[in-house]
Protein backbone atom coordinates (compact mmCIF):
# COMPACT_ATOMS: atom_id res chain seq x y z
CA UNK A 1 0.00 0.00 0.00
CA UNK A 2 1.04 3.81 -0.77
CA UNK A 3 1.86 6.04 1.82
CA UNK A 4 2.22 9.79 -0.62
CA UNK A 5 2.63 7.85 -3.56
CA UNK A 6 5.56 5.46 -2.98
CA UNK A 7 4.35 1.81 -1.56
CA UNK A 8 5.49 0.25 1.87
CA UNK A 9 5.06 -2.58 4.06
CA UNK A 10 4.72 -2.69 7.49
CA UNK A 11 8.03 -4.66 8.26
CA UNK A 12 11.05 -5.36 6.30
CA UNK A 13 14.69 -6.69 5.91
CA UNK A 14 17.05 -3.52 6.58
CA UNK A 15 20.12 -6.10 5.94
CA UNK A 16 21.01 -9.21 7.95
CA UNK A 17 21.01 -8.20 11.29
CA UNK A 18 18.56 -5.66 11.58
CA UNK A 19 14.94 -5.56 10.77
CA UNK A 20 12.84 -1.90 10.19
CA UNK A 21 9.31 -1.09 11.09
CA UNK A 22 6.95 1.80 10.81
CA UNK A 23 6.68 2.84 14.11
CA UNK A 24 2.67 3.55 14.78
CA UNK A 25 2.90 5.37 17.82
CA UNK A 26 3.80 8.11 15.51
CA UNK A 27 0.99 8.09 12.63
CA UNK A 28 -1.00 9.72 11.06
CA UNK A 29 1.47 12.96 11.72
CA UNK A 30 4.65 11.39 11.19
CA UNK A 31 6.44 8.93 9.27
CA UNK A 32 8.66 7.16 11.83
CA UNK A 33 10.96 3.97 10.54
CA UNK A 34 12.42 2.28 13.78
CA UNK A 35 15.29 -0.08 13.16
CA UNK A 36 15.22 -3.58 15.72
CA UNK A 37 18.04 -5.15 16.12
CA UNK A 38 17.68 -7.04 19.77
CA UNK A 39 15.44 -9.62 21.43
CA UNK A 40 14.17 -6.77 23.50
CA UNK A 41 13.78 -4.08 21.09
CA UNK A 42 11.33 -6.88 19.28
CA UNK A 43 9.90 -8.03 22.66
CA UNK A 44 9.82 -3.91 23.17
CA UNK A 45 7.94 -2.94 19.58
CA UNK A 46 5.07 -5.63 20.13
CA UNK A 47 4.15 -4.52 23.95
CA UNK A 48 4.22 -1.08 23.77
CA UNK A 49 2.27 -1.42 20.41
CA UNK A 50 4.80 0.05 18.17
CA UNK A 51 3.28 -2.56 16.02
CA UNK A 52 0.38 -3.63 16.65
CA UNK A 53 -2.62 -6.31 14.78
CA UNK A 54 -2.46 -10.03 15.23
CA UNK A 55 -1.21 -10.42 11.24
CA UNK A 56 1.85 -7.32 11.83
CA UNK A 57 2.59 -8.88 15.86
CA UNK A 58 3.04 -12.29 14.41
CA UNK A 59 5.48 -11.55 11.29
CA UNK A 60 7.34 -9.17 13.90
CA UNK A 61 7.52 -12.02 16.23
CA UNK A 62 8.96 -14.26 13.79
CA UNK A 63 12.10 -11.75 12.74
CA UNK A 64 12.45 -11.47 16.07
CA UNK A 65 13.45 -15.10 16.64
CA UNK A 66 15.29 -15.04 14.01
CA UNK A 67 17.37 -12.05 15.25
CA UNK A 68 17.80 -13.70 18.66
CA UNK A 69 18.87 -17.08 17.26
CA UNK A 70 21.48 -14.85 15.43
CA UNK A 71 22.62 -13.41 18.80
CA UNK A 72 22.74 -16.81 20.34
CA UNK A 73 19.47 -16.06 22.48
CA UNK A 74 18.25 -19.45 23.62
CA UNK A 75 15.29 -20.59 21.44
CA UNK A 76 12.74 -21.63 24.20
CA UNK A 77 13.78 -18.77 25.96
CA UNK A 78 12.91 -15.79 23.46
CA UNK A 79 10.21 -17.86 22.09
CA UNK A 80 8.71 -17.60 25.97
CA UNK A 81 9.68 -13.39 25.96
CA UNK A 82 7.76 -13.09 22.84
CA UNK A 83 4.81 -14.63 23.45
CA UNK A 84 4.14 -12.85 27.35
CA UNK A 85 4.39 -9.67 25.50
CA UNK A 86 0.47 -9.55 24.42
CA UNK A 87 -1.71 -12.46 25.48
CA UNK A 88 -4.68 -12.29 23.06
CA UNK A 89 -3.43 -12.43 19.60
CA UNK A 90 -3.14 -15.64 18.45
CA UNK A 91 -0.80 -15.05 15.72
CA UNK A 92 1.87 -14.58 17.59
CA UNK A 93 2.02 -18.24 19.29
CA UNK A 94 1.16 -19.29 15.84
CA UNK A 95 4.35 -17.75 14.26
CA UNK A 96 6.57 -17.95 17.00
CA UNK A 97 5.82 -21.87 17.26
CA UNK A 98 5.81 -22.42 13.49
CA UNK A 99 10.01 -20.70 14.13
CA UNK A 100 10.81 -23.32 16.93
CA UNK A 101 9.20 -26.30 15.02
CA UNK A 102 11.34 -25.14 11.90
CA UNK A 103 14.52 -24.45 14.30
CA UNK A 104 14.14 -27.96 15.54
CA UNK A 105 14.48 -29.93 12.61
CA UNK A 106 16.85 -27.78 10.90
CA UNK A 107 20.89 -29.00 11.21
CA UNK A 108 22.57 -27.00 13.82
CA UNK A 109 25.00 -25.14 10.99
CA UNK A 110 21.60 -24.42 8.99
CA UNK A 111 19.59 -23.20 11.70
CA UNK A 112 19.43 -19.14 11.44
CA UNK A 113 18.80 -19.10 7.52
CA UNK A 114 15.85 -21.64 8.07
CA UNK A 115 14.29 -19.01 10.81
CA UNK A 116 14.85 -16.68 8.56
CA UNK A 117 13.13 -18.27 5.81
CA UNK A 118 10.53 -19.12 8.28
CA UNK A 119 9.78 -16.11 9.55
CA UNK A 120 9.89 -14.84 5.12
CA UNK A 121 7.54 -17.27 4.71
CA UNK A 122 4.91 -16.24 7.69
CA UNK A 123 5.24 -12.32 5.64
CA UNK A 124 4.47 -13.30 2.66
CA UNK A 125 1.92 -15.70 3.64
CA UNK A 126 -0.11 -13.20 5.75
CA UNK A 127 0.47 -10.66 3.33
CA UNK A 128 -1.10 -13.19 0.04
CA UNK A 129 -3.64 -14.43 2.73
CA UNK A 130 -4.65 -10.75 2.85
CA UNK A 131 -5.16 -10.68 -0.70
CA UNK A 132 -7.15 -13.17 -0.94
CA UNK A 133 -9.54 -12.09 1.79
CA UNK A 134 -9.84 -9.25 -0.71
CA UNK A 135 -10.90 -11.12 -3.44
CA UNK A 136 -13.34 -13.28 -1.53
CA UNK A 137 -14.79 -10.20 0.30
CA UNK A 138 -15.30 -7.81 -2.22
CA UNK A 139 -18.23 -9.79 -3.73
CA UNK A 140 -20.07 -8.84 -0.45
CA UNK A 141 -19.73 -5.15 -1.36
CA UNK A 142 -20.38 -5.96 -5.17
CA UNK A 143 -23.50 -7.59 -4.28
CA UNK A 144 -24.85 -4.37 -2.27
CA UNK A 145 -23.61 -2.25 -4.61
CA UNK A 146 -25.53 -3.94 -7.37
CA UNK A 147 -28.62 -3.51 -5.57
CA UNK A 148 -28.38 -0.08 -4.70
CA UNK A 149 -27.91 0.37 -8.20
CA UNK A 150 -24.21 1.83 -8.38
CA UNK A 151 -25.45 4.12 -5.43
CA UNK A 152 -22.50 4.68 -2.56
CA UNK A 153 -21.85 1.50 -0.16
CA UNK A 154 -21.51 2.60 3.18
CA UNK A 155 -19.82 0.01 5.57
CA UNK A 156 -18.59 0.58 8.87
CA UNK A 157 -15.22 -0.39 10.57
CA UNK A 158 -13.97 -0.84 14.43
CA UNK A 159 -10.55 -0.36 15.55
CA UNK A 160 -7.46 -0.12 12.37
CA UNK A 161 -7.80 -3.69 10.57
CA UNK A 162 -6.14 -2.25 7.64
CA UNK A 163 -2.62 -2.77 6.26
CA UNK A 164 -0.56 -0.82 9.15
CA UNK A 165 -2.63 -3.57 11.40
CA UNK A 166 -0.56 -6.19 8.97
CA UNK A 167 2.20 -6.32 6.37
CA UNK A 168 0.13 -5.60 3.19
CA UNK A 169 -3.98 -4.92 1.80
CA UNK A 170 -5.47 -5.42 5.38
CA UNK A 171 -8.23 -7.99 6.61
CA UNK A 172 -11.83 -5.78 7.46
CA UNK A 173 -9.84 -3.39 4.41
CA UNK A 174 -9.08 -5.62 2.21
CA UNK A 175 -12.35 -5.87 0.57
CA UNK A 176 -13.24 -2.36 0.73
CA UNK A 177 -9.78 -1.66 -1.46
CA UNK A 178 -10.72 -4.04 -4.05
CA UNK A 179 -14.12 -2.58 -4.37
CA UNK A 180 -12.50 1.01 -4.62
CA UNK A 181 -10.01 0.11 -6.97
CA UNK A 182 -12.40 -1.73 -9.38
CA UNK A 183 -14.54 1.40 -9.36
CA UNK A 184 -17.44 0.66 -6.83
CA UNK A 185 -18.70 3.60 -4.95
CA UNK A 186 -18.03 3.16 -1.21
CA UNK A 187 -17.79 5.08 1.47
CA UNK A 188 -16.53 4.10 5.24
CA UNK A 189 -17.58 4.99 8.88
CA UNK A 190 -13.80 4.83 10.75
CA UNK A 191 -14.51 4.16 14.84
CA UNK A 192 -12.29 6.47 16.30
CA UNK A 193 -11.58 3.36 18.65
CA UNK A 194 -10.54 4.64 22.16
CA UNK A 195 -8.73 4.78 24.28
CA UNK A 196 -5.59 4.89 21.33
CA UNK A 197 -7.40 6.04 18.81
CA UNK A 198 -6.25 3.44 16.17
CA UNK A 199 -9.35 3.78 13.77
CA UNK A 200 -9.07 8.36 14.16
CA UNK A 201 -5.71 7.82 13.71
CA UNK A 202 -4.46 4.58 11.56
CA UNK A 203 -7.43 3.81 9.45
CA UNK A 204 -8.88 7.31 8.36
CA UNK A 205 -4.74 7.53 7.66
CA UNK A 206 -4.65 5.38 4.98
CA UNK A 207 -7.71 5.45 3.81
CA UNK A 208 -6.74 8.35 3.37
CA UNK A 209 -3.37 7.83 1.60
CA UNK A 210 -5.31 5.23 -0.88
CA UNK A 211 -8.13 8.11 -1.55
CA UNK A 212 -10.95 6.04 -0.01
CA UNK A 213 -13.99 7.96 0.90
CA UNK A 214 -14.08 8.10 4.82
CA UNK A 215 -15.72 9.40 7.70
CA UNK A 216 -14.12 9.43 11.53
CA UNK A 217 -17.07 9.05 14.06
CA UNK A 218 -17.28 8.58 17.71
CA UNK A 219 -17.48 5.08 18.78
CA UNK A 220 -20.78 5.14 20.19
CA UNK A 221 -22.17 6.79 17.16
CA UNK A 222 -22.52 3.58 14.77
CA UNK A 223 -26.11 2.50 16.22
CA UNK A 224 -27.43 5.19 15.50
CA UNK A 225 -26.63 5.41 12.17
CA UNK A 226 -27.69 1.40 11.77
CA UNK A 227 -30.91 3.17 13.02
CA UNK A 228 -31.26 5.42 10.17
CA UNK A 229 -30.14 3.15 7.82
CA UNK A 230 -26.86 4.89 7.24
CA UNK A 231 -24.87 1.58 7.19
CA UNK A 232 -24.66 -1.23 4.96
CA UNK A 233 -22.27 -3.70 6.28
CA UNK A 234 -19.90 -3.95 9.11
CA UNK A 235 -16.34 -5.71 8.33
CA UNK A 236 -14.28 -6.15 11.33
CA UNK A 237 -10.74 -7.80 12.08
CA UNK A 238 -9.99 -10.27 14.93
CA UNK A 239 -6.97 -11.03 17.09
CA UNK A 240 -8.32 -14.59 18.02
CA UNK A 241 -11.61 -16.76 16.85
CA UNK A 242 -12.42 -20.02 18.04
CA UNK A 243 -13.30 -23.02 16.30
CA UNK A 244 -16.57 -22.40 16.37
CA UNK A 245 -16.67 -19.11 15.38
CA UNK A 246 -16.69 -16.58 18.61
CA UNK A 247 -14.45 -13.46 18.19
CA UNK A 248 -11.96 -11.34 19.92
CA UNK A 249 -11.21 -8.04 18.70
CA UNK A 250 -10.63 -4.52 20.42
CA UNK A 251 -13.20 -3.48 23.06
CA UNK A 252 -15.86 -2.22 21.23
CA UNK A 253 -16.62 -4.95 18.86
CA UNK A 254 -19.45 -6.72 20.66
CA UNK A 255 -21.77 -3.41 20.98
CA UNK A 256 -21.55 -2.62 17.33
CA UNK A 257 -22.62 -6.84 16.45
CA UNK A 258 -25.63 -6.33 18.99
CA UNK A 259 -26.39 -2.70 16.89
CA UNK A 260 -25.86 -4.52 13.69
CA UNK A 261 -28.06 -7.63 14.69
CA UNK A 262 -31.17 -5.22 16.11
CA UNK A 263 -30.73 -3.43 12.94
CA UNK A 264 -30.28 -6.29 10.41
CA UNK A 265 -26.84 -4.85 9.17
CA UNK A 266 -24.71 -7.92 8.65
CA UNK A 267 -21.23 -7.98 10.15
CA UNK A 268 -18.80 -9.95 8.77
CA UNK A 269 -15.29 -10.61 10.64
CA UNK A 270 -12.52 -10.58 8.07
CA UNK A 271 -9.30 -13.03 9.22
CA UNK A 272 -6.57 -15.33 7.74
CA UNK A 273 -6.13 -18.87 9.02
CA UNK A 274 -3.24 -18.07 11.04
CA UNK A 275 -6.34 -16.20 13.61
CA UNK A 276 -8.19 -19.07 14.20
CA UNK A 277 -7.13 -21.04 17.59
CA UNK A 278 -8.31 -24.41 16.84
CA UNK A 279 -7.76 -25.45 20.36
CA UNK A 280 -10.54 -23.41 22.00
CA UNK A 281 -14.39 -23.62 21.60
CA UNK A 282 -15.74 -20.95 24.16
CA UNK A 283 -14.34 -17.44 23.52
CA UNK A 284 -15.91 -16.09 26.75
CA UNK A 285 -14.54 -18.65 28.75
CA UNK A 286 -11.84 -19.44 26.99
CA UNK A 287 -9.99 -16.37 25.17
CA UNK A 288 -7.20 -13.93 27.64
CA UNK A 289 -8.48 -10.62 27.56
CA UNK A 290 -5.39 -8.24 27.82
CA UNK A 291 -5.68 -5.28 30.56
CA UNK A 292 -3.73 -2.72 29.85
CA UNK A 293 -2.21 0.59 31.63
CA UNK A 294 -4.98 2.80 32.83
CA UNK A 295 -3.18 5.55 31.74
CA UNK A 296 -4.11 5.20 27.95
CA UNK A 297 -7.86 6.01 29.12
CA UNK A 298 -7.31 8.82 31.31
CA UNK A 299 -4.71 10.67 28.76
CA UNK A 300 -4.97 10.95 25.10
CA UNK A 301 -2.57 11.90 22.55
CA UNK A 302 -2.51 13.89 19.63
CA UNK A 303 -1.06 16.40 17.82
CA UNK A 304 0.15 20.38 18.90
CA UNK A 305 2.86 22.77 17.56
CA UNK A 306 4.74 20.13 15.59
CA UNK A 307 5.23 17.45 18.25
CA UNK A 308 2.79 14.55 20.15
CA UNK A 309 1.34 16.09 23.03
CA UNK A 310 -0.48 14.05 25.96
CA UNK A 311 -3.33 15.13 28.19
CA UNK A 312 -5.47 14.40 31.11
CA UNK A 313 -8.61 13.78 30.41
CA UNK A 314 -9.89 12.30 34.02
CA UNK A 315 -9.28 13.60 37.40
CA UNK A 316 -6.03 12.33 38.49
CA UNK A 317 -7.17 10.60 41.25
CA UNK A 318 -9.82 8.96 38.92
CA UNK A 319 -8.94 4.99 38.70
CA UNK A 320 -9.62 3.92 35.34
CA UNK A 321 -9.52 0.37 34.15
CA UNK A 322 -8.29 -0.72 30.12
CA UNK A 323 -9.79 -4.30 28.42
CA UNK A 324 -7.82 -4.22 25.28
CA UNK A 325 -10.58 -6.65 23.93
CA UNK A 326 -13.87 -8.21 24.12
CA UNK A 327 -15.58 -10.98 22.59
CA UNK A 328 -18.19 -11.29 20.25
CA UNK A 329 -20.15 -14.75 19.99
CA UNK A 330 -20.90 -16.60 17.15
CA UNK A 331 -24.62 -15.67 16.84
CA UNK A 332 -24.29 -12.04 16.36
CA UNK A 333 -21.74 -12.81 13.12
CA UNK A 334 -23.10 -12.74 9.40
CA UNK A 335 -20.01 -14.80 8.28
CA UNK A 336 -16.17 -15.01 8.39
CA UNK A 337 -13.97 -14.03 5.32
CA UNK A 338 -11.12 -16.02 4.89
CA UNK A 339 -8.08 -16.65 2.66
CA UNK A 340 -10.31 -19.96 1.38
CA UNK A 341 -13.53 -18.05 0.94
CA UNK A 342 -16.93 -17.16 3.16
CA UNK A 343 -18.54 -19.16 5.79
CA UNK A 344 -21.11 -19.09 8.48
CA UNK A 345 -19.51 -18.65 11.99
CA UNK A 346 -19.87 -21.84 13.16
CA UNK A 347 -17.95 -24.95 13.32
CA UNK A 348 -19.02 -27.50 10.75
CA UNK A 349 -18.89 -23.93 7.96
CA UNK A 350 -15.15 -23.27 9.35
CA UNK A 351 -14.38 -27.15 9.15
CA UNK A 352 -15.92 -27.16 5.43
CA UNK A 353 -13.30 -24.69 4.85
CA UNK A 354 -10.28 -25.98 6.82
CA UNK A 355 -10.96 -30.18 7.02
CA UNK A 356 -7.32 -30.54 8.25
CA UNK A 357 -8.14 -29.32 11.39
CA UNK A 358 -11.00 -31.84 11.79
Amino acid sequence: MNINGKPYRTIWEKNTDTIEIIDQRHLPYQLVIEELKTLDDFAHAIRDMHVRGAPLIGATAAYGMYIAALQGVELQKAADELKDTRPTAVNLAYAVDKVLAAAFIAESNQQNQIILQTAREIVEESVEHCRLIGAHGVEIIRNISQKKEGKTVNILTHCNAGWIACIDYGTATAPIYAAHNEGINVHVWVDETRPRNQGARLTAYELKEHGVPHTVIVDNAGGHLMQHGMVDMVIVGTDRTTRTGDVANKIGTYLKALAAHDNQVPFYVALPSSTFDWSIRDGLKEIPIETRSADEVKYMEGWENGSIKSVLLTPLESPAINYGFDVTPAKYITGLITERGICAANEAAILALYPEQQ
